[in-house]
């Protein structure tokens, strides 16, 4: 791994603007302190100056290498920003979702007694998001990961009238002082083995005393974070919340674990159990999530189970050790789920004016085992023609697996189709084209990312490959139950499995209990 030097002809550079850029945004930030749409308008603004600075930082770590920005010192606590590749990606992505957000905003509330209130809970947030994508310390990561819990608790009680809101936000709070200890926890065992904070300084030396520990703490801090089975019920609950709330969460806060994994990767990966927990526990949340989801009738409903599948997958990436894969996922997911959110309401009219299998029958078996032969077919074909490596580490054929299970679902619901010539051909196109992206962008992102990640290659040991085995089985036995369902859909045993699916089997009731 790249490791930052103390100072660089850029820091030298940035140091001369970063002081005007806060004192605007200070500037800006007043302008909250007024009533209504000025006060939406002023969080705008800020989102804007935010996101200007977030480009010129990005060009001065493309033209000048990594930066870290130290503006002041007490005792072992130091003010300080790292920017360097991995930093700045989610700096760029965070504030340009909070144009889009801030911007929604205005409308949205237009005439509510409660928007300027709104809007500067708003800012905060957005703030220490911020915050915790720049830190250079652990002291700082933590401080701004608790930021933005509180901040985001007082979003998502913006209507004290509705008890559900309220009830979900009391959830959302008990598991985010969980987090917060596990963090906190993590941080004193760091201090004890290290005797620093400084992420430059764990990530040259992560061996320590406690690494076991620590790399325990910070997987227990994220999959809670990031709403993780068992912890999982607290996000479908909370959309009594506004939807610009609704989009910045579950397009930005929710990939804090995620990022807190990444971004200190040189510390988890000393545990491989603590790698080997994440994965298995991210990928039952991914299938667990998903087949909750196909039994929602509510959009939004809908979109946040989604979202707990996703980050299910996202740790499973991280816990395999594919940390830029896993960058590349919350990127993609971020965009896509905050335009799912903001346009939730032309969602319905489109869905009934797309085309969708009707009526279609089970899939045979032959046409299952053939859609995996033609996804597998162009998957590996692909992935060799585009120099990866399978023999590298089996966790990547393992997420390739996976993705290959994703087309060949498509393909054999295209198949099942009344279309089904006209359909295949475009199917095949789509598989090749997807996978063809899908691998590019994974291999841009790791070219990107390198100076920012470990050069980590993971001796599997029994334990690890039988993790995998049986991640790979769940996911084929989920496929299976797809390719299954109209048949099944008629049977008694099937229709009280879906009243207990649409229930989210209760764990969300069964917390609730326990959270009064």
């Amino acid at each position: 791994m790249n490791h930052l030097p103390l100072t660089t002809p850029a820091l030298l550079e940035a140091s001369e603007w970063i002081t005007p850029i806060l004192l605007i945004t200070l500037i800006a930030f007043t302008m909250l302190l007024r009533h209504g749409k000025q006060a939406a308008e002023g969080a705008a603004w800020v989102a804007r100056v935010y996101a200007a600075a977030a480009v010129l930082l990005t060009i001065g770590v493309t033209l000048a290498g990594p930066m870290r920005i130290e503006l002041a010192t007490l005792g072992p606590a130091k003010l300080a920003f790292l920017i360097d590749p991995l930093s700045a990606l989610m700096l760029v992505l965070v504030s340009f979702l909070g144009i889009i957000v801030t911007r929604y905003a205005i409308h949205y509330l237009d005439g509510d007694a409660g928007q300027a209130r709104f809007s500067r809970w708003l800012v905060l947030t957005l703030s220490s998001v911020l915050m915790l994508v720049i830190s250079s310390n652990l002291l700082i990561f933590t401080s701004a990961w608790i930021a933005t819990s509180l901040s985001l608790h007082q979003l998502l009680t913006f209507y004290r009238e509705r008890p559900a809101a309220v009830a979900a936000a009391r959830k959302k709070f008990i598991i985010s002082r969980l987090a917060d200890v596990c963090m906190i926890t993590a941080l004193v065992f760091v201090w004890i083995g290290h005797g620093t904070w400084e992420f430059h300084e764990l990530f040259a030396n992560p061996v320590g005393p406690h690494s076991g520990l620590v790399a325990g703490f910070l997987v227990a801090a994220a999959m809670l974070k990031s709403a993780q089975f068992p912890f999982h019920s607290w996000l479908p609950d909370t959309l009594e919340t506004p939807t610009p709330v609704s989009a910045l969460m579950h397009a930005g806060i929710i990939n804090a674990g995620g990022f807190l994994i990444v971004r200190l990767s040189p510390l988890v990966t000393q545990s491989t159990g603590a790698l080997n927990t994440l994965a298995l526990l991210g990928a039952f949340t991914a299938l667990f999530a998903s087949v909750i989801m196909m039994t929602q009738t509510s959009i939004k409903k809908s979109l946040a189970w989604s979202t707990v599948a996703q980050m299910g997958f996202m740790m499973l990436q991280c816990g395999l050790g594919a940390f830029a894969l896993a960058m590349m996922h919350i990127v993609a997911h971020s965009l896509y789920k905050a335009h799912a959110f903001l346009s939730s309401g032309s969602v319905v009219n489109l869905s009934q004016s797309s085309w969708t299998p009707v009526g279609r029958p089970a899939a045979h078996p032959l046409v299952v085992m053939g859609s995996l032969a033609v996804s597998a077919t162009v998957g590996f074909g692909i992935a060799s023609l585009l120099g990866v490596s399978l023999q590298s580490d089996p966790g990547h054929i393992l997420l390739i697996a996976v993705f290959i299970m994703a087309m060949s679902h498509l393909l054999w619901t295209l198949w099942s189709s009344s279309m089904r010539q006209r359909l295949i051909l475009r199917g095949l196109g789509i598989v090749v084209a997807a996978t063809a992206a899908c691998f590019t962008l994974h291999a841009a992102f790791e070219q990107l990312l390198a100076p920012s990640l470990p050069a980590y290659a993971p001796l599997r040991s029994v334990v690890e490959y039988a993790v995998m085995i049986l991640v790979a089985l769940l996911f084929l036995a989920v496929l299976v139950f797809q390719s299954q369902l109209p048949a099944w859909a008629a049977r008694p045993s099937f229709q009280r499995l879906y009243v207990h699916a649409s229930n989210g089997f209760y764990l969300g009731t069964l917390f609730n209990r326990i959270s009064r």
